[in-house]
């Protein structure tokens, strides 16, 4: 009997005239997909196909279908759901992308929440399945090109109900890890719960989707500080947990980011291709990257039309020491350098942890890493350690090198010294739980010709509660500026390189969706929330569907078409 489909399939990367499509099978077969064919690989028992697209025609739409031996898998018997579709682009043609970050997999049926008794409105409707639901009723020609992925598409340390019912039956969660995921099996799981939902299912099917993760796809606070990484790994059951992450983020999300040049070169790829069973392979690949910095492994650059995208891995590639921390280790810092240039209409740089935050948080982020760095002394620095954990004060500025060395680079990119200068570089971030728009501007002697932006969107499912919405707008207020750039200064920390503000009163909290629209050097950004109609969308009465809340230019050239 022949294989049958366990997840997917997802259309992973699309080019100009190419494209991959990723897909889980329950044994060893054969996948063809619109005539192309790809064997599967085994890892510890679970069956993986990558098949390898050529010829499509560029900025074309072609439907598609996934079949085993023959016998056709994708679309299912009696789908009501749209063809599934490869869409290409091409230089200076339209190309319209969304973005958001953490994802929370909890059920889509009211109180959506982690807890089966919960009363509330735990974690309340997914933005990314009522956006797939609008777009069945839309052309294609208005879905978008690609979906960015900015971190937490899956939550290692938050398991839903059934995971944990997985959990319970091949394990004691009463030890640790307990109910939370222990190794590369569990991963499986999630993976299988966060993207088998019929609707989430069809989504990833039909847009291209580039992805990076943050710290809950292993573990919350992963690499905050190198007390952190000496205590977990001081932990029995740690090793486990990060070998399988990074074991299942490679298949799961890594090989779909690569370029089938990159996949033709890659001695990684080549050797789980050969293996009997890769998990060993894989497993003793997924301790090495834990132990050696190289952030370079899991970054990656895609063109997008006349934008190019440029994934930074800002988690996995940190040096950690005291005296010299920095966000990007120098191999991925030599890589950024590299591939973030100009010669393109939008250069997108893609971190999952924004390089800029509201300036009351991000003198706070500043003035801990002076105190961590002993600016109050032995025991100031003590202190210190534990807010940065506590606080999650681990973002860009936090890194202040790092933070200063990714402006320059900005600079330069934008100054024409590096190419012809983009009409925009936005930064796309997420992690925060909250969205944005951020103004950045640099001295004007330096010579900056683009418009330069941090944008952020998050969370597509995991609002902030009451509580830690008031801080977070307290550090975007007036008052939160002063009283942090008074800290930072207590501190010795100079003033930022740069200055930014926000384009709008404050940020917003619901579970949200941003939409960038390119078209030559025209560019504007959109974000959208849920908006829940009937009498009360807390039983579920309610039809969600999405409100655009924010609209803002992010650059002035070549109107968008009218007709898309």
């Amino acid at each position: 009997m022949s294989a049958g489909l366990v997840l997917g399939p997802l259309l992973r990367y699309v080019g100009v005239d190419e494209a991959t499509v990723w897909a889980e099978l329950d044994g060893a077969c054969e996948v063809e997909v619109l005539g192309h064919r790809a064997p599967t690989f085994c890892v510890e028992g679970h069956h993986y196909a990558l098949v390898q697209l050529t010829g499509l025609a560029p900025a074309s739409t072609t439907p598609y279908e996934l079949s085993v031996d023959g016998r056709r898998l994708w679309p299912e018997p009696g789908s009501q759901f749209p063809a599934s579709v490869i869409r290409t682009t091409a230089p200076g043609e339209p190309v319209r992308l969304v973005f958001g970050s953490c994802r929370v997999c909890v059920p889509h049926e009211p109180p959506f929440s982690l807890s089966k008794d919960a009363d509330e409105r735990g974690r309340e409707v997914d933005v990314l399945r009522a956006y797939a639901q609008r777009m069945r009723g839309q052309d294609p020609s208005q879905w978008p090109h690609a979906l960015l992925l900015l971190g937490d598409q899956v939550y290692a340390d938050e398991a839903s109900p059934e995971t944990c019912a997985f959990i319970r039956s091949r394990r004691d969660q009463d030890e640790p890890p307990g109910e939370t995921i222990a190794d590369f099996e569990e991963y499986t799981r999630l993976y299988r719960e966060a993207w088998s939902e019929p609707v989430m299912r069809w989504l990833l099917s039909t847009v291209s989707s580039a992805m990076i993760f943050d710290d809950h796809d292993i573990h919350d606070d992963w690499n905050t500080s190198v007390e952190w990484v000496a205590e977990m790994r001081a932990q029995p059951w740690w090793d486990a947990r990060i070998e399988g992450g990074l074991m299942a983020y490679w298949v799961y999300q890594h090989l779909g980011n690569m370029a089938p040049e990159q996949l033709a070169t890659d001695p990684l790829y080549a050797a789980v291709r050969d293996c009997g069973d890769a998990g060993s392979l894989l497993r003793d690949f997924a301790h090495r990257a834990d132990r050696t910095t190289d952030g370079a492994r899991w970054s990656y650059c895609r063109d997008l039309g006349s934008a190019r995208l440029v994934m930074v891995d800002s988690r996995a590639g940190r040096v950690l020491e005291h005296e010299h921390r920095s966000m990007l280790d120098e191999q991925e810092w030599k890589w950024v350098h590299e591939h973030a240039r100009g010669d393109c209409d939008h250069l997108l740089i893609g971190t999952s942890l924004p390089l800029l935050m509201a300036p009351g948080m991000q003198y706070l982020e500043a003035w801990n890493e002076q105190v961590c760095a002993g600016a109050w002394g032995r025991p100031g620095r003590l202190v210190g350690e534990r807010l940065r954990e506590a606080l999650d004060l681990e973002h860009w500025g936090a890194f202040s090198s790092s933070f200063e060395r990714m402006c320059r680079l900005l600079r330069d990119v934008g100054a024409g010294r590096r190419g012809r200068a983009p009409a925009s570089i936005v930064a796309l971030s997420g992690d925060v739980h909250h969205a944005y728009l951020a103004e950045v501007a640099f001295p004007r002697e330096q010579g900056v010709r683009s418009a330069v932006w941090q944008a952020v969107c998050s969370p597509l499912r995991n609002p902030l509660n009451d509580r830690e919405r008031r801080v977070v707008r307290f550090g975007a207020s007036r008052a939160g500026a002063v009283v942090g750039r008074l800290l930072a200064r207590s501190a010795g920390v100079p003033d930022p390189p740069v200055r930014w503000r926000y384009v709008h009163d404050e940020p917003w909290f619901d579970n949200q969706l941003a939409t960038l629209e390119l078209h030559g050097r025209h560019g504007r950004m959109r974000l959208e929330r849920i908006k829940a109609e009937g009498e009360d969308d807390s039983t579920g009465d309610g039809s969600p569907r999405l409100e655009q809340v924010f609209e803002h230019a992010l650059a002035e050239g070549t109107p968008w078409p009218a007709a898309a």
